[in-house]
């Protein structure tokens, strides 16, 4: 069963629960994933599970942005609202990564490039990047790019 399908079967049974969070949020995720779709025909190439993956990467930082956002603003009932929202997007992305296993694929990768100085970021973080994509936050990413880079622990 594809993500598409799992989300509007998961959708149906939100709304037979009365579960109005989870129905509306996975609202917005099937018609991010269908205009994602929508957009992909017009280059001639299919929907994969790399572009499924970006959509919900997508939405769950933008969840994760407003969160910051309203806690700056004391607005805690909207954060409390997107943090239920994150949770949900969240159940259909993989497994996020734990810090330390970040560090070690950074350092791998820093290895194999041989980089060694905080100049040498633009040519790690794309590797990094592609390598952990939707298995770990990008801003803690690139936080412990820069560290590893910059010699700092």
């Amino acid at each position: 069963m594809g993500l598409k399908e799992k989300i509007g079967d998961d959708l149906k049974a939100a709304m037979k629960a009365g579960d109005r969070t989870r129905t509306e949020t996975l609202r917005t995720i099937r018609a991010a994933l269908l205009e994602k779709e929508i957009e992909k025909r017009g280059t001639g190439s299919a929907m994969g599970p790399e572009d499924e993956l970006g959509v919900l990467s997508t939405a769950s930082k933008k969840r994760r942005e407003s969160i910051e956002l309203f806690e700056k603003g004391g607005r805690k009932d909207l954060a409390d609202q997107e943090g239920r929202e994150l949770a949900i997007i969240q159940e259909y992305l993989p497994k996020q990564m734990s810090e330390l296993e970040v560090k070690t694929a950074i350092l791998e990768i820093v290895k194999q490039t041989g980089a060694s100085s905080p100049a040498d970021f633009g040519k790690v973080m794309p590797l990094v990047m592609k390598q952990l994509k939707g298995k770990a936050d990008g801003r803690m990413v690139q936080e412990l790019v820069r560290a590893t880079l910059g010699g700092q622990k």
